[in-house]
């Protein structure tokens, strides 16, 4: 005999028994250890995946500290170099007449 509606035996009452048989009682229990499992793993890959964004996060944040202090050092040596450079040259300069008179300039001697 063919059915003419396919949909109609997908439900939950189509799938129950009157009496479940003597498997019933083993299949819940089944059913119920498969369940828990399922929620076992769950709660076991959520734990996994907030460890994994807490270790990039603290990793990042790490990168970003030691990248600060890298970037401090390198304006700390560019300032000693700019001072050191400003040493080197000309100390005081006036104007005198229509030119220019330096005072504290020392050439190296070699």
């Amino acid at each position: 005999m063919i059915q003419s509606d396919p949909v109609a035996q997908i439900s939950f009452a189509s799938r129950r028994r009157a009496g479940g048989g003597i498997l019933g009682p083993f299949m819940w229990l089944g059913g119920v250890i498969a369940t828990a499992v399922a929620l076992f793993v769950g709660a076991a890959l959520a734990i996994l995946t907030a460890a994994a964004v807490a270790a990039i996060a603290l990793i990042g944040s790490v990168l970003l500290f030691f990248a600060g202090f890298a970037f401090r050092a390198r304006r700390a040596r560019q300032m000693r170099a700019a001072q050191k450079q400003a040493d080197e040259g000309v100390i005081d300069a006036q104007k005198v007449g229509d030119t220019w008179v330096a005072y504290g300039w020392e050439r190296n001697s070699q």
